[in-house]
């Protein structure tokens, strides 16, 4: 999956305690901006990213496991921003800007397990235009179909989907660990909460009685919309909220109080594409970004990927 030119994405994986991060580096002068959704958010430096800020954008978006420890991970990425000379000017020193935001994946692994700033700094250092996808970096520990808990989950992770949009190229970066279920095109369930060996819909689960949940607040869909194509701040934020229209293509349901769900666009390049095209456009790369990562996701203990079911 080619990521637009000058973009780079990075993880770090820990497979023993199944946690990490994916760190997400911008070219310089890239333009930034995002949107919430969902009752349990975790983020930090989020206000950066709205079109009111007066910083153009951020350096770089991390994506890492831990619950809120988590966020702590992002200073590794100021760290390396700081000794590349990247940042926003100031009148004394280049001051790095991180996005940064969570997912809960305590739960699978080792509870106390999450990324530290040097994860995330070595996932700078490693990052490349043609990351790996699937149980990695901040999809390590991620889970879908929750409501019943680890008896009836499936295994998210990381996914990626490039699309052309006239002259420009827009890419999806999605890491799932959502309350609901992961949807095809066709509304075919692709992994989701399973009983009675097959999997069943959170919606009608929770027609029937089915109460949640046994972790409040506990799940999230995260996106980074990346594009060379020329956007204004304020039209990539509205990128951004374009790219939920994706995320509740593919996840059933999305953006519940249960779920944190964060989207951001980057955008840096000349490509000219009207911002209405990769709006459009940024949606289904969303979708697809979304449904490639539980196909990708290879299984954890007690958490089995959904190609294997």
């Amino acid at each position: 999956m080619s990521l637009p030119a000058g973009f780079t994405v990075g993880h770090a994986t820990d497979r023993d305690r199944w946690t990490g991060c994916t760190a997400i580096l911008a070219p310089d002068g890239a333009v930034a901006a995002g949107e919430v959704r969902g009752g349990g958010p975790g983020t930090r430096e989020s206000d950066l990213l709205s079109p009111a800020a007066s910083a153009p954008g951020v350096q770089a978006v991390l994506f890492a496991g831990g619950s809120a420890f988590g966020l702590a991970a992002a200073d590794g990425v100021v760290r390396y921003l700081e000794e590349h000379g990247r940042g926003y000017p100031t009148p004394v020193a280049a001051v790095p800007l991180v996005a940064a935001a969570i997912v809960f994946d305590l739960a699978l692994g080792d509870a106390t397990a999450r990324p530290t700033p040097d994860d995330a700094y070595g996932a700078c250092a490693g990052a490349g235009p043609d990351p790996p996808r699937g149980s990695v970096g901040a999809g390590t520990g991620c889970a879908v179909g929750t409501l019943l808990g680890p008896e009836g989950w499936t295994k998210g992770g990381v996914g990626i989907a490039s699309l052309r949009a006239g002259e420009a190229t827009v890419a999806a970066l999605a890491v799932v660990n959502a309350f609901g279920e992961v949807v095809g095109a066709d509304g075919r369930i692709l992994a989701g909460v399973r009983r009675g060996g097959r999997f069943v819909r959170t919606v009608e689960l929770l027609q029937d009685g089915v109460l949640p949940p046994w972790r409040a607040r506990a799940a999230t869909t995260l996106v980074c919309v990346m594009t060379d194509a020329a956007l204004t701040k304020t039209e990539a934020w509205l990128v951004s909220r374009a790219a939920t229209a994706g995320v509740a293509r593919a996840v059933v349901p999305s953006a519940t109080a249960l779920d944190g769900d964060f989207t951001c666009c980057l955008a840096a390049g000349e490509a000219q594409t009207p911002a209405p095209v990769v709006s459009a456009v940024a949606a289904e790369a969303v979708a697809e970004a979304i449904r490639d990562a539980v196909v990708q996701a290879s299984g954890a203990p007690g958490c089995p990927a959904a190609r294997k079911l």
